[in-house]
């Protein structure tokens, strides 16, 4: 039998002071914790309240109303109207529910999602700055998503003010448009006061006069709920300031029958592309500005998709591009002005000598033709002028020079942008010595300064140069700066700027040697070399030309583009006593320029003259039509000038 051996309890004496030990470790450990309760609640518990309220109230930005835009005669071509958007603030977006907010954005907004994935990571701002991701969300979408506020952390839906375009596509290029802004514009306009989600001016005069119509931001103070939602408006600490409204040059009824008369000519033969501008001479005010293919303005507005801008980006003829400024072409024999107002300023020729035209001129073994392949015999400049002689005017540029035709060439504002208040404007080409020295290494041949001399080569210049340079010929030879904004007002409609005639310089020529060009700008034509435009029931002067370019066809021919620049006489019905209208265009009282401009027209005769002379018909309300229907027909029949 084993022996069981008990443990015997420890003595009373040895227990007590365990548990007194361990006592006073929890009376200690309590009365810490009482004491730090006490401090937070009771010393110190007004200072932390103060903080909790503190994270609920902040401050925000009140958003000013953008300025208004009219036409001349105060129709509203653009407004504000209020439209729903969605924005996320990423702080309060936890990354395991990015996905599926993400996912369900998409479903509801119609955005792939990959676009708003995109439009998070590209955030330049801090993680609590909202970031636009939807605009112009139509209501019902918009209450859906506000309903699901608690399975949508961060969405946030606001009612903001969209630019609302009220002719679209008639005169996007010259408005342009507003857009969110990007993380490089965001970085730079960051110290104006700018945020992360922000409306800026992207084209036209919205983004010229982007400082002028934005305003000035207010502050408010607001109380927001643990989710990021406004509870209460606390106090406004600064008010919002409206920004200014733009007056423009333009008058939508001019702009209209401008664009009326080129589309009629695209239509009917397929252009692709074309300008028409109208201008008053004696100010430099744009009456018109029409280039085509345009795009809808509002798309942009709106919130454009990816899709639809692709398309735009992709179109060969680049509808987002406002062909008038930004692009250059050879001026053909529109540049003949220049050629002839130098020759003329030289003492090269008067207006009495005669140059024999020919069917070409030669230089060693290359042949310089003239258009018609045929010559005129002994010319002045009025019938050279009036003919569009090549010859002549080869031998004209001979006796210039290169430079010196380059001179008058910057005279009339051509090589150099005109500084009108649209961005993206070109600055063209007008070759030198110089010039070809430093891009090719050898200077300009005699052939090149005979083609120079008509236009062509070298020589490249912007639709709104060529209306310029005819509107410096017809007021008399101030080179006037273009513009399309005539006034700045501000919230209450008082003028805060007027824009008055800006003078780039005076054409350095005698006033006589204008003359004689307007006049033998009429001749062009009298002598029908316009088809049957002199036939219109008012005195019109001008020229027209066609530009070679590309690549030749079968027959070796090249396609070409057609220009047309006219100016009318103050007072344009025809007189009594100057029944060809001679007199009329002499003088330099002018109020109407216009030109047209059709790319690889390619017709049997001059497009650009056929659209002017249709839009005449339409301004000054003509009882004619005299559009020559058969001028306007495709096949590359080069014979026109």
């Amino acid at each position: 039998m084993t022996d069981i051996v008990l443990g015997t309890a420890p003595p009373r004496s040895r227990l007590l002071p365990r548990f007194l030990i361990f006592g006073l470790v929890v009376v200690l450990i309590a009365g810490v914790l009482a004491t730090r309760l006490f401090d937070l609640q009771v010393a110190r518990g007004g200072h932390y309240a103060g903080l909790a309220r503190s994270n609920r109230i902040t401050l925000q930005p009140i958003r000013s109303p953008r300025g208004l835009i009219t036409d001349r005669e105060g129709r509203p071509l653009v407004r504000n109207v209020p439209s729903f958007v969605v924005k996320v603030r990423a702080a309060d977006l936890p990354y395991s529910q990015r996905a599926t907010v993400v996912g369900r954005l998409a479903e509801l907004l119609g955005i792939p999602p990959a676009e708003i994935t995109a439009a998070l990571d590209r955030n330049a701002g801090s993680r609590f700055d909202l970031i636009r991701i939807a605009n112009d969300v139509p209501q019902q979408v918009a209450r859906v998503i506000a309903e699901e506020h608690l399975d949508l952390p961060g969405v946030a839906v606001t009612v903001e003010a969209r630019r609302d375009y009220t002719y679209g596509p008639l005169v996007s290029h010259v408005l342009g448009f507003t857009g969110a802004i990007s993380a490089e514009e965001y970085e730079t306009r960051r110290p104006d006061g700018y945020l992360t989600d922000d409306i800026i001016g992207k084209a036209g005069v919205e983004a010229t006069y982007e400082k002028e119509l934005r305003g000035a931001y207010g502050v408010e103070q607001v109380e927001r709920d643990a989710s990021g939602r406004t509870l209460s408006i606390l106090q406004t600490v600064r008010d919002a300031k409206p920004g200014n409204s733009l007056e423009l040059t333009l008058d939508v009824g001019i702009q209209r029958r401008a664009e009326k008369a080129l589309r009629w000519a695209t239509d009917l033969v397929g252009l692709k592309r074309g300008v028409v501008l109208v201008m008053n001479p004696q100010t430099g005010e744009i009456l018109a500005m029409v280039s085509l293919p345009t795009y809808d303005n509002n798309l942009f507005a709106r919130g454009i998709s990816a899709g639809d801008y692709q398309k735009l980006l992709t179109d060969p003829d680049r509808p987002l591009l406002n062909h008038a400024i930004s692009e250059q072409y050879p001026p053909g024999s529109t540049y003949k002005v220049v050629t002839g107002t130098g020759g003329l300023a030289d003492g090269r020729i008067t207006p009495r000598t005669k140059l024999d035209t020919k069917a070409y001129l030669e230089i060693g073994s290359y042949k310089y033709w003239e258009w018609n392949k045929r010559g005129w015999g002994p010319l002045d400049i009025y019938d050279g002028f009036g003919h569009s002689s090549d010859t002549f005017f080869f031998q004209v540029a001979g006796m210039l020079g290169i430079d010196r035709l380059a001179h008058w060439g910057r005279q009339f504002g051509f090589g150099a942008r005109t500084g009108i208040e649209l961005p993206g404007e070109a600055k063209g080409i007008i070759p030198t010595n110089e010039w070809k020295e430093d891009l090719f290494g050898q200077r300009v041949f005699a052939g090149e300064t005979f083609q120079a001399g008509i236009g062509q080569g070298y020589n490249a210049v912007t639709p709104l140069q060529v209306l310029n340079a005819y509107a410096a010929l017809a007021n008399g030879g101030r080179l006037l700066q273009p513009q399309v904004v005539r006034r700045v007002l501000d919230p209450r409609g008082r003028v805060v700027r007027e824009f008055e005639p800006r003078v780039i310089h005076r054409v350095d020529v005698d006033p006589q040697v204008l003359r004689t060009m307007r006049v033998a700008a009429r001749r062009v034509l009298t002598i029908r070399h316009t088809s049957n435009l002199v036939e219109l029931p008012i005195v019109v002067a001008g020229k027209s030309g066609t530009a070679q370019f590309g690549i030749r066809d079968r027959q070796g021919r090249l396609p070409y583009h057609s220009w047309f620049a006219a100016f009318v006489p103050r007072d344009p019905r025809p007189k009594a006593g100057d029944p060809d209208g001679y007199r009329a265009v002499a003088r330099d009282d002018s109020e109407l320029a216009v030109l047209a401009f059709a790319y690889d027209s390619r017709t049997k005769g001059n497009a650009a003259v056929e659209i002017v002379k249709y839009f005449l018909q339409l301004e000054y309300k003509l009882d004619v039509d005299l559009r020559n229907h058969d001028l306007v027909k495709r096949g590359n029949f080069y014979q026109s000038n």
